[in-house]
């Protein structure tokens, strides 16, 4: 039989693999002739770290490299898992199970797109100039530009397997307390990252926004907690569930507890009236971080959410689920809201940071369905594979949205529409992929867009049907006797209509209006294959055997966590 340790080493592997990644991007590039003298004598003897770095380790193409390779090699671990249906538990802390498994999945696929995005972002150079007195002013900034991005390579990728680290462990946490930590070791990492570009004005002051808005959250949340554990002494999941199945009245710090842990978790997902600080994060960070943030950061909040709600409050035997109506009516104005704002956003970023918030708000109505107690295990196992099956494939469209801007942002054309702007003549392959995203955003079939909403809606419908009758005398009466959680159906249909102005406005503007600059964009090979690679998984996930494979993985993560 394995001992624990060598248990524990194979179910975390991904996460072993980027601990490996950090320890060779802190020690390969440091490796030199520095020596150290034995004390009291005259001798002294080579330790390899420091000094003049060797020629061989005096590269600044190495910590992208390293990054890539561990994050390939992290995916393809939790692939594996996947696959293997491994399964475990680590002590008391951290359990793995397909629920886990597909979304340490989505983590480091994420951040492998992050970090092959960002080496055409922020590119290395082999043999960077100094500036000389007589160069230009232009050609003085742009030798300094590439001065510091070759001094920042390693401090860019330690944050980002940091970033991985937290969100691979937070969704593998069955006790609160390492699930909090986990999931502020990737939040104090994404905060740097936001304003990682402190030479430019709106990226220092994104960053310092959302690191403001995101402590005042976590201080709320960790209060929260500490509520959670005068009221039942002890934070393991299991604990708390069995202590709240057990209330005949729901208890103030239960209560209050579970609330003020929601609202450090609506920051994280961008749910109103949480999401102040999103756009302004997501248009001041570049364009990769904005993806990794809209995407990977987004499944971190709703794995949090979904332990907390569909585990903890929503046992069968407790009292009523007493938080339904509040994530309803913040399910309806978080998708409202979004969708509205997005309509008069000139920058692409922020509009796509607003239409980010709104997908949270169909999401959040989703689990609402549940915590209305009407629907029976298979309609929320339903659901739930609804909201895995969209968080998953938001990885394509989302983030391959923001590949297409990385691609402009490097024009310096990401932070207006101008960018996007006769992009069809510029780049036709690009431009038809950005029409790809932005349909599969707006949820129009066949794409994969499309059925996850429909997956949602469907789900929702089914917990609510029979609540009211056809044949009632009036109308008004039938309004009336629906169930509240019908009108969240209603309310994504209505909202999904309202999305498709600003979504088809890209199109417009990509198609049909003349392009500032007439040179094409970078070629960027590796961006280039990555998002028609995205745009073409968007097509066939949306109908056929593959969406059919990725929903039954959904399915199965969605079994293992209820």
């Amino acid at each position: 039989m394995n001992s624990l340790s060598d248990i524990s080493l194979e179910l975390l592997l991904p996460e072993a693999m980027m601990i490996v990644g950090i320890l060779a991007m802190i020690i390969i590039p440091n490796l030199g002739d520095a020596k150290i003298r034995i004390p009291l004598t005259n001798t002294s003897v080579p330790v390899f770290f420091g000094g003049t770095r060797f020629a061989q380790v005096n590269n600044p193409f190495i910590p992208s490299v390293v990054a890539m390779i561990t994050f390939t090699a992290s995916f393809f671990m939790s692939l594996i898992m996947l696959e293997a249906e491994t399964n475990g538990n680590i002590g008391e802390v951290m359990e793995i199970n397909q629920f886990t498994n597909l979304f340490s999945l989505i983590f480091t696929s994420a951040l492998l797109i992050t970090s092959i995005a960002t080496f055409y972002r922020m590119p290395p150079h082999k043999n960077p100039e100094i500036p000389k007195n007589t160069d230009s002013e232009s050609s003085t900034g742009t030798k300094i530009k590439i001065l510091m991005n070759n001094r920042r390579q390693v401090d860019f990728y330690i944050l980002l397997m940091m970033v991985g680290l937290g969100m691979c462990l937070m969704s593998k946490s069955t006790h609160l307390f390492l699930l909090f930590v986990c999931l502020e070791l990737a939040s104090l990492s994404s905060y740097v990252l936001v304003g990682f570009y402190k030479e430019s004005d709106i990226g220092g002051e994104a960053g310092t926004k959302y690191f403001i808005v995101g402590s005042v959250a976590s201080a709320v949340g960790i209060y929260g907690m500490s509520l959670l554990y005068l009221w039942n002494g002890n934070l393991q999941i299991d604990s708390l569930t069995s202590s709240w199945a057990t209330m005949e009245s729901l208890d103030p710090f239960a209560g209050i507890g579970i609330g003020l842990m929601l609202v450090a978790f609506g920051f994280k997902v961008g749910a109103a009236p949480f999401h102040l600080a999103t756009p302004d994060a997501y248009s001041g960070a570049s364009s990769p971080i904005a993806g990794l943030l809209a995407t990977a950061s987004k499944a971190m909040g709703f794995v949090a959410i979904m332990k907390i709600l569909l585990i903890i409050t929503s046992s069968e035997e407790g009292i009523e689920t007493y938080w339904m109506v509040a994530i309803a009516l913040m399910s309806v104005i978080t998708m409202t809201w979004g969708n509205f704002a997005a309509l008069s956003s000139e920058n692409p970023k922020r509009m796509l940071a607003y239409s980010s918030v709104a997908h949270a708000g169909y999401m959040l109505a989703a689990i609402a369905a549940i915590g209305s107690g009407l629907g029976d295990i298979d309609s929320n196992i339903l659901i739930v594979t609804a909201v895995i099956f969209h968080l998953t494939i938001l990885i394509l469209f989302k983030f391959g949205a923001f590949l297409v801007l990385t691609i402009l942002e490097n024009e310096g054309l990401s932070h207006n529409m101008d960018g996007l702007k006769g992009l069809a003549k510029r780049d036709p392959v690009i431009a038809v992929s950005m029409f790809i995203f932005m349909l599969s955003l707006a949820g129009i079939p066949p794409l994969s867009g499309f059925l996850s909403k429909l997956l949602m809606i469907n789900g929702i419908v089914n917990v609510s049907a029979g609540t009211g009758s056809l044949s009632s005398a009036t109308i008004l009466t039938w309004i009336t006797s629906v169930n509240i959680i019908f009108w969240l159906a209603l309310s994504i249909v209505i909202n999904s209509a309202v999305s498709l102005f600003y979504y088809l406005r890209i199109g417009l503007i990509m198609f049909f209006e003349e392009p500032v600059i007439e040179e094409p964009p970078a070629k960027s090979i590796y961006l280039r294959i990555i998002i028609i690679i995205c745009a073409t998984f968007t097509i066939l996930l949306g109908i056929g055997p593959l969406s059919e494979y990725l929903l039954e993985i959904a399915n199965e993560a969605a079994q293992s966590l209820l």
